[in-house]
């Protein structure tokens, strides 16, 4: 089964993890044949939010949730179950300053789509 591992952190908290902690664990999730993909993302003020309200597109800069933590990346890993997807956010290097969250991925509902490298799809 495939989880998505949601990983936030402290602001203040970004010394607590290096480059080579995320490399180091990364190539862990690889060697050890579970990961299936993830990502580190830019910075919470890089962000734009996206509402539709009545008809009329709302473009806000900055994240849609204000919170303490702020979202780094994520990685989707494939595991036999949420135990062993537990295991794995144990092991995150954000994890003792940081927040993990763990969610199954709804496969059934996600259609077998593959894009190539640099290919985008529209709405």
């Amino acid at each position: 089964m495939q989880y998505l591992l949601l990983l936030a952190h402290a602001p203040d908290a970004w010394g607590d993890t290096s480059q080579g902690d995320w490399v180091t664990y990364t190539r862990a999730l690889s060697e050890a044949g579970v990961l299936v993909s993830g990502a580190g993302l830019h910075a919470p003020d890089t962000a734009t939010s996206v509402r539709l309200r009545d008809a009329e597109r709302l473009v806000t800069d900055g994240p849609f949730a204000d919170t303490k933590e702020h979202l780094v990346g994520f990685y989707v890993i494939e595991v036999a179950d949420l135990d062993g997807a537990l295991d794995w956010a144990a092991r995150a290097p954000n994890v003792r300053t940081g927040t993990v969250e763990v969610r199954p991925i709804q496969a059934d509902l996600v259609p077998e789509v593959t894009l190539g490298a640099g290919t985008a799809a529209a709405g």
